[in-house]
């Protein structure tokens, strides 16, 4: 299968992921498993799956990057919990000094923001420090299934994408 800038956008792909497509290949490529997985965190693999893979090709890719997803899931799941129980007392003080903001802002809208931005800066700047220290853990924590997850898709991509054969006409 050949991807190219004209493939990409009319299937409507967004704009940014076709400008870095056209900046790395402005000729086009040739689809191949090297090629996918070295881009596994560049491209959106799930949105080329859909537009650009048959039926069945797609049915290959998400069955391949199924156990992917799962264990990213499983491994996600504790420091996703992690993250949200340090980050409740911040989150709920945060919530507590923002509302009466919130409130005046609803009710007159442009006037209140300005007011609601002053009032709630500080208590935003205290619920950043609190939590980024659980949100670099959570990154750290997630971080290598994620580029698993991420390899596997482009891995599925790519060879989904071969399976259909030449021409890559859906």
């Amino acid at each position: 299968m050949k991807i190219t800038v004209e493939l990409l956008t009319a299937y409507g792909a967004c704009r940014d992921q076709v400008a870095v497509f056209a900046r790395l290949f402005p000729r086009g490529t040739e689809v191949s498993e090297m090629l996918c997985v070295e881009h596994a965190s560049v491209f959106d693999w799930n949105w080329a799956a859909t537009h650009l893979l048959t039926a069945p090709a797609r049915a290959e890719y998400d069955r391949v990057k199924a156990p992917a997803w799962a264990e990213y899931a499983r491994v996600m799941a504790p420091a996703r919990a992690e993250y949200v129980r340090v980050t409740a007392p911040a989150r709920a003080e945060y919530d507590r000094v923002t509302a009466p903001a919130l409130a005046e802002y609803e009710r007159v809208t442009a006037p209140a923001l300005a007011e609601y931005e002053r009032v709630t800066a500080p208590a935003r700047a205290e619920y950043d420090r609190v939590t980024a220290q659980a949100r670099a853990e959570y990154d750290r924590v997630t971080a290598q299934a994620w580029a698993e997850y991420e390899r596997v898709k482009a891995q599925a991509f790519a060879r989904a994408a071969l399976a259909m054969g030449e021409g890559g006409d859906k």
